[in-house]
This record gives C-alpha cells, sequence and structure tokens, in this order.
C-alpha cells in the first residue's frame, strides 16, 4: 500500500509563489510516476502535471512556463508554482499511478488560494 502526504498550500497573492511538496512511504517501484492534479468544487479534477521517476515531464497547458515539477528522489515530487493567477486557486493532490498495473494512489490534497 502506498500513501501520499502533501504540504504546502496556502493562500497568496496573484503573481506570487508557492511550493508543494509531497511525500510517498510504501513500495515504490521505479517505474512509478508521480503528479500532481487540482480540483474547483462543482469540477472534474484536472491534471496539472506529471513526473517520471526519470525525469521526463508532462504540463497541462494553462500552467506550462509558470508551474515546475520535479522528482527530488523516488518517493518525492514537489511542484514550483510561479506567477499565480486566481484560477489557479483549487484543492491539489499528489498522486502516483504505478504504469504497468494500473493501481494509482491520491493524497488528502492541500488547499491553494490565490486571491487579493
Amino acid at each position: 500500500q502506498v500513501q501520499l502526504v502533501e504540504s504546502g498550500g496556502g493562500l497568496v497573492e496573484p503573481g506570487r509563489s508557492l511550493k508543494l511538496s509531497c511525500v510517498a512511504s510504501g513500495k515504490i517501484f521505479s517505474i512509478d510516476v508521480m503528479g500532481w492534479y487540482r480540483q474547483v468544487a462543482g469540477k472534474e479534477r484536472e491534471l496539472v502535471a506529471t513526473v517520471s521517476a526519470s525525469g521526463i515531464t508532462n504540463y497541462a497547458n494553462s500552467v506550462k512556463d509558470r508551474f515546475t515539477i520535479s522528482r527530488d528522489n523516488a518517493k518525492s515530487t514537489s511542484l514550483q508554482m510561479n506567477s499565480l493567477k486566481p484560477e489557479d486557486t483549487g484543492v491539489y493532490y499528489c498522486n502516483l499511478r504505478r504504469p504497468f498495473t494500473g493501481e494509482v494512489y491520491w493524497g488528502q490534497g492541500t488547499q491553494v488560494t490565490v486571491s487579493s
């Protein structure tokens, strides 16, 4: 079983930065892909960014050139969010996906609010 714990959310003014972190516990494999998703009340959860263990990244178009995802080690990932906009507000969830088995794990989520 895998558990994911996020940290770093909060309230920030538009244009400012925030960094989210996620640490996984349990059995982690080198093929596992980690990432971040966000959800606004009443809307579906959407992809923000993912990173493989080898460092291959994928970003939503809305965050490209503003957010940077990194794989700090096999069990942790962080999301550096710059030039934040009000539309970036939401609950951000850490995600781990195991490609060959289809297993997916989620963290409990951390609230990010961008407002003046």
